[in-house]
């Protein structure tokens, strides 16, 4: 594989002058960039692949829902629809994404919409619901959209700072569009990562000049579902682990290190499962000696839950390192104030 990216790096080149060119011409105006006179955050990443995305724009979503009305738009990656979708209770994660569909299944003083093209999806949203503040998710290449706040992650294994451009690697974009972010958060780390190490990355980032945050991700104390369980108990059941997600160690990490026995499916992020593979989980399942419990991730849990019994989920959320979620959260709380 490492050879096969070195083989790419002519291409890896010539993808970063056609995206330093397209970026040029949004920051000199030649290409438009809208603005909104609300506060418009924007939740992104600089690589492919899940950085934590979805429990940040979460965590948002409970800083800001009980003083603000608050949207989220979002792409609704995977989706059979087209165009602006606000969404509502008869729509499923075929119409709208399961990120969507997860977050408006989950916040209930929201709201959420869809559209590809984020001017529009806005200005639909202005229109139709007036919210205070609206957060993009997945939106950092969206240069169409001038953002008043824009937060970067950045994973804490796969650093964007060590890693190349598309295809020799993982970069949507040169390192350097990491200027345009308000703040950096490390995700994913491990709980007890030391300091040392938390200097290092941030001797890897200095050079942007941007304040860092360390975050990671936090396991519920209670399985939800069909079965609602203390998390601890989870010991005592044969499991069978289904995931559609872009990185599931993580969470058979944190399964292993509460001694859970389980059977691992991995499918592709955001799939959507046929159904030969429905059945070939109620097999798995079936041969399985009790107690038993299908257990899935809160993401995949809105795609399956309409074909599935028995089906549980494990809900995550970001949680700050160094007790810092407060200085995090003077820094979103500030700039709301700053009016528009």
């Amino acid at each position: 594989m490492k050879v096969l990216r070195f083989l790419l790096f002519p291409l890896a080149i010539l993808y970063d002058v056609v995206t330093r060119t397209r970026n040029m011409l949004f920051h000199t105006n030649i290409l438009q960039r809208t603005s909104f006179h609300r506060p418009i955050i924007i939740v992104g990443n600089l690589s492919v692949g899940g950085t934590g995305k979805t429990p940040q724009i979460e965590y948002l979503i409970r800083l800001l829902q009980k003083k603000y009305t608050t949207a989220v738009l979002s792409r609704g990656y995977k989706r059979k629809t087209t165009g602006f979708v606000l969404l509502n209770e008869n729509h499923s994660a075929i119409d709208v994404g399961d990120e969507p569909l997860q977050y408006f299944k989950k916040f209930k003083n929201i709201h959420v919409a869809v559209d590809a093209n984020r001017v529009a999806g806005i200005t639909h949203l202005i229109s139709q619901k007036k919210p205070e503040v609206i957060l993009l998710d997945d939106a950092f290449q969206h240069l169409k959209v001038k953002g008043s706040y824009s937060i970067l992650l950045t994973k804490y294994n796969d650093l964007f700072v060590d890693d190349f451009l598309l295809p020799a690697g993982n970069l949507r974009e040169s390192k350097q569009g990491a200027k345009r972010a308000d703040v950096i958060l490390v995700t994913k780390c491990p709980f007890n990562v030391s300091k040392k190490k938390q200097d290092l990355i941030k001797q890897k980032l200095i050079k942007f000049d941007k304040k860092i945050f360390f975050t990671h991700i936090s396991y519920a104390d209670t399985v939800l579902g069909a079965l609602k369980i203390p998390t601890s108990e989870l010991k005592n059941y044969e499991v069978l682990l289904i995931t559609g997600i872009a990185n599931p160690r993580p969470l058979t990490d944190y399964l292993k290190r509460l001694n859970v026995t389980f059977q691992h499916l991995k499918y592709a992020d955001h799939h959507y499962f046929s159904e030969n593979e429905i059945r070939n989980i109620e097999t798995n399942f079936a041969a399985i000696k009790a107690p038993k419990m299908i257990l899935t991730t809160e993401k995949d849990f809105v795609r399956l839950e309409s074909h599935l019994k028995n089906l549980s989920y494990l809900p995550i959320e970001t949680s700050f390192l160094n007790n810092e979620n407060e200085a995090f959260n003077s820094l979103i709380t500030s700039h709301l104030k700053e009016g528009y």
